[in-house]
């Protein structure tokens, strides 16, 4: 996970110093990205263990379309627990948007599904959690918002894109497609977030790739604001220390076949050999 501490070197050498929202204080860059070639290994950072239980459960929430955080609870997953109302509802945010847009039933991820299936070769192939009417009113309290039928919070991952890519000669003559995503993330907490951000939308990829009979391509992970709490940097300066491990391989249930059939025991993290955890406060 070069790439990973890449961007840590570079905003602590060249961010701007940024007040924000929760008056914690950041070093900030505008516009980054980074590439993962999916072939290379699993994305998951290893200078630092990762709870990959929570990043497999979110992104089945997401699927889901779920917006409460009773599954998650119910799976010993807490990272959504402090925006959430007294109901356990956080209004009209991601998994809500994927599947049913504004309200509306418009099913985003099964018509991207769908074209990607008959019509690969799509530029329309995008899903968008940026919702300008659902917003929320960030004078009131993430609660209020809810019971106003806003989303608790904006989404940070805001919209992704995918594109397949014809094989190569070097793949022989069984070689399948590739599909790569492009994630747009317009707030990115680089200690605490992009770790999960990234391995969770390299393994969403790689669920879209099977059930759509491609071979994964890459992750494109770009920022529009990324930046490092001042309450991180100590953290961030520990990793950097650390030496890189190799990466290690997730392997999925070949059997599934329908992006809403994974569950968690079709996910397999093989020789995951991280440093320690280290803790950091979330920004809230």
């Amino acid at each position: 996970m070069k790439q990973y501490l890449d961007l840590v070197k570079h905003v602590l050498e060249n961010g701007n110093e940024k007040e924000d929202r929760t008056g914690t204080g950041t070093k900030s860059v505008f516009g980054y990205q980074m590439r993962f070639d999916l072939s290379e290994g699993f994305p998951m950072v290893t200078t630092k263990k990762l709870h990959l239980k929570s990043i497999i459960y979110e992104l089945l929430w997401f699927i889901k379309g779920d917006t409460n955080i009773n599954y998650l609870q119910e799976n010993g997953v807490r990272i959504w627990n402090d925006w959430a109302d007294e109901n356990g509802d956080l209004g009209p945010v991601y998994g809500h948007q994927w599947r049913n847009w504004n309200s509306d039933e418009i099913d985003q991820l099964t018509d991207v599904i769908e074209t990607l299936k008959n019509n690969p070769d799509s530029r329309r192939m995008l899903i968008s959690a940026w919702n300008p009417s659902v917003l929320p009113d960030t004078s009131i309290s993430f609660s209020e918002n809810v019971a106003n039928g806003k989303a608790a919070l904006p989404p940070c991952h805001a919209f992704f894109q995918f594109y397949v890519s014809p094989p190569t000669p070097e793949g022989g003559e069984n070689a399948k497609p590739k599909l790569s995503c492009q994630l747009y993330q317009r707030s990115a907490d680089i200690f605490l977030g992009v770790p999960f951000n990234i391995a969770s939308y390299a393994l969403f990829t790689m669920m879209m790739a099977q059930v759509c009979g491609y071979e994964a391509g890459d992750f494109i992970h770009t920022f529009g604001d990324a930046h490092i709490y001042n309450n991180h940097i100590e953290q961030l300066d520990l990793q950097l220390s650390r030496e890189l491990r190799p990466l290690p391989k997730m392997v999925l249930n070949p059997e599934i076949k329908n992006i809403t059939d994974f569950t968690f025991e079709d996910f397999q993290l093989v020789d995951y050999n991280p440093h320690p955890h280290i803790k950091g406060i979330v920004a809230v």
